[in-house]
């Protein structure tokens, strides 16, 4: 509990760093905060004309079947990218003032978390005026958010703490963030997998949670619930697990910085 007590001690700097890191991602740009918007929108223009015209995937809606998708991966990918290098990025600070070093990789979680969030308004729209609609299964989607949230969590917990001792880690994330798109059904059905290559489908958490995402907010039926109840208490057990390889490593933090 002693955790959530500094964290709560320290909850202002929490909130200057997450309002640092929304607001130093757009600094000094003329459009700020609108290419929250803009880069998913851009990003779907071209996949909805590449996949569907080029690769000829024959999949009604396709341009709400990938959003539904897209948004959330990139939700992943920008909060894993940032999240890893925030301890080593942040080194003049950790050896000038102590704070709990894990506000650091909560903080850009969080922000990111914000951005998904705010991006989904343009998801909410494309659905609605779409036709595809909203039902009752929608009302998963929260839950699908707080697992992703918690396995982003875990993960940069991890990551951000390796990092400081072994700075290649941040090229090896670039390149399994690669792979793993193409080892998630973003742009394509997970039918469309070969039978000896489904069990990708489900040890790759983000498939599990894409596929979640699609079937609420798409399909308008339930999940797996067997698989995404089994990632969501292995996102738990990450951030666990985290949080104690964070604690661990963070007393040697200055002395590498």
């Amino acid at each position: 509990m002693n955790v959530f007590k500094e964290l709560y001690n320290y909850r202002e700097l929490l909130k200057t760093n997450i309002k640092k890191e929304i607001r130093g991602k757009y600094k000094g740009s003329w459009l700020g905060v609108v290419w929250t918007f803009l880069n998913p929108l851009l990003m779907l223009m071209v996949y909805a004309f590449v996949f569907p015209y080029i690769l000829r995937i024959n999949v009604e809606n396709y341009t709400i079947f990938m959003i539904v998708a897209l948004i959330p991966w990139t939700f992943f990918t920008n909060a894993i990218t940032i999240g890893t290098s925030s301890v080593t990025m942040n080194g003049g600070i950790l050896k000038k003032v102590y704070f709990p070093r894990e506000i650091i990789p909560l903080s850009v979680t969080i922000s990111q978390l914000i951005n998904f969030l705010i991006t989904c308004l343009i998801m909410f729209g494309f659905i609605l005026f779409s036709g595809v609609g909203f039902s009752i299964h929608a009302l998963l989607f929260p839950v699908l958010v707080l697992i992703e949230f918690l396995l982003c969590l875990g993960f940069n917990l991890i990551l951000s703490a390796i990092t400081v001792f072994v700075n290649d880690v941040a090229h090896f994330v670039q390149i399994a963030i690669t792979l793993g798109f193409y080892g998630t059904p973003i742009v394509y059905l997970s039918s469309m997998l070969p039978d000896k290559f489904q069990w990708v489908m489900h040890v790759n958490p983000m498939a599990v949670i894409v596929e979640g995402f699609r079937s609420v907010m798409f399909y308008h039926t339930w999940p797996d619930f067997q698989w995404v109840l089994i990632w969501a208490v292995l996102s738990v057990l990450l951030v666990v697990v985290g949080y104690i390889i964070f604690k661990k490593l963070e007393k040697t933090f200055v002395e590498e910085l």
